[in-house]
């Protein structure tokens, strides 16, 4: 009924409250007797031909357009719970994610909507975005590097729904008895005459470009889409390389090797992407949520563990010898994971 009040102190008359409502204007002058019956006050007064809100009147208008807000909310709730008892959601995402968000994430969504059926599928951001475009997929996990001159995340999300989710810093791996294994933050110009380790095919494209803007093309010796096999060769001595920092988090610690930050604190973006209009399904409305969420919580930890594993790591392999290391190998990429 307070609906009523505020359309009427909207709008300036019955007329145009019942117009602007879609009710007809007994409809309106019913409503607003019985709000006058229920508090014992008048709340309009005729003036010449027409109405105005009376002290009470004014008092209740400003006060309707929280009490509706308040229903609404409600009301959306409601039905989202309802909703919620049922309905799937078909969720993709990048390898790094799948080992340290997407769980969770369904773990997340398993205890607050049981009745929510989740399936996943593992895609790199190109791919999944086009299982959302096609239907394959409600949301995609994705990321790209918004400094790069070419990024072939906004051209395959144009037209699609892409919410960010957090910063995911780019890290430099190091062996641990490397020379700058022991400083902060690192000049990547300064690993310009080192043997490159390149991880998955877009964290390459965006080393190749990071190195041009400094000055230098990178000798990328090796490469492989597993970042366990990344960190493998670094502590072996084979060569240096940058992962994200979801990537390290992936894996877990490797001791032998020293995690450092790049001098510019370069880093890539994490993203979820659905189709317009997915957010009014309850099931994938929730589901966005509780990852936005979770990526927030996310955000502090990563840099922090990554800070302190490098700490850990540099500490742990101070005492031993540096490890052979072997001659440059011609290029090779095994089947694997991406990052």
């Amino acid at each position: 009924m307070l609906r009523v009040v505020g359309a009427l102190a909207d709008h300036g008359s019955i007329t145009a409250a019942a117009a602007a409502l879609g009710y007809s204007q007994p409809a309106v002058s019913q409503q607003l007797k019985r709000i006058e019956q229920r508090i014992g006050m008048a709340v309009i007064e005729r003036v010449g031909r027409g109405v105005r809100l009376t002290e009470a009147g004014r008092l209740l208008a400003r006060h309707a357009a929280t009490v509706s807000g308040a229903l609404d909310t409600a009301a959306g709730e409601l039905s989202e719970l309802r909703g919620l008892r049922s309905g799937r959601v078909r969720l993709a995402a990048f390898p790094s994610a799948s080992a340290t968000i997407v769980p969770r994430l369904l773990a997340d969504l398993s205890r607050r909507h049981p009745g929510v059926g989740v399936t996943y599928l593992e895609a790199e951001p190109p791919e999944a975005v086009a299982l959302v475009r096609e239907n394959r997929a409600d949301l995609a996990i994705t990321f790209s590097y918004p400094g790069d001159r070419v990024d072939p995340h906004r051209d395959s999300a144009a037209g699609l729904v892409v919410t960010r989710l957090r910063r995911d810093e780019m890290m430099l791996v190091l062996p641990a008895t490397h020379a700058l294994a022991g400083d902060g933050a690192v000049d990547l110009g300064d690993l310009a005459e080192e043997n490159w380790i390149g991880g998955c095919p877009r964290c390459r494209g965006h080393l190749l470009e990071l190195c041009g803007h400094t000055g230098f093309t990178p000798r990328i010796s090796y490469e492989t889409d597993n970042a366990a096999a990344v960190l493998g060769l670094v502590a072996a001595g084979i060569g240096v390389a940058m992962l994200p920092a979801l990537a390290l988090d992936s894996v877990g610690a490797q001791p032998l090797v020293a995690i450092r930050p790049t001098r510019d604190r370069d880093h890539r973006t994490l993203h979820a992407v659905t189709v317009t209009g997915a957010a009014g399904v309850p099931a994938i409305a929730a589901t966005l949520r509780r990852l936005i969420a979770l990526a927030a919580e996310h955000t502090a930890h990563a840099h922090t563990a990554a800070e302190h594993t490098a700490a850990e790591h540099t500490a742990a392999a101070a005492p031993l010898a540096a490890p052979a290391v072997a001659s440059p190998a011609s290029s090779s990429s095994p089947a694997g994971r991406g990052n």
